[in-house]
């Protein structure tokens, strides 16, 4: 009746940050903290990792402009600074540690902590940094 089903699959035998990750940085080489990784300007966070403190404890106001994609080289001087981010749909504290021709990466503030994030830059309706 299941000849062809699957074998036994037991989720708990994967580390799943480090299976995920191996699939983007085979070996495990490079990653926040290693060389190649993008690094703070000088005096700034190390390590690429989330930021120690929580994001301003304001909501800024919306830019009245609106783009059909961020530039990257506009959003790259946000980078390891904190940056509110208006999605078409959805506006957050945002911490970016990589910019790159397409995409923006790096930790989002969920309310209580920071969790690492990206999304395409088309989908950036406007972006502020402070």
């Amino acid at each position: 009746m299941y000849q062809n089903r699957p074998p036994f699959y037991d989720e708990r035998q994967f580390n799943l940050p480090e299976f995920i990750w191996g699939q983007f940085f085979p070996g495990g080489q490079q990653g926040p903290g290693q060389p190649g990784w993008p690094q703070p300007p000088g005096g700034g966070q190390t390590g690429g990792g989330p930021p120690t403190a929580p994001p301003p404890a304001f909501t800024p106001q919306q830019p009245q402009f609106q783009t059909f994609a961020v530039d990257p080289g506009a959003i790259r001087g946000c980078l390891f600074r904190f940056t509110y981010i208006w999605l078409r749909g959805d506006s957050f504290w945002f911490f970016p540690t990589f910019v790159g021709r397409n995409s923006i990466a790096g930790f989002r503030w969920r309310g209580f902590r920071w969790v690492y994030f990206g999304v395409d830059l088309n989908r950036v309706e406007s972006f502020q940094c402070y």
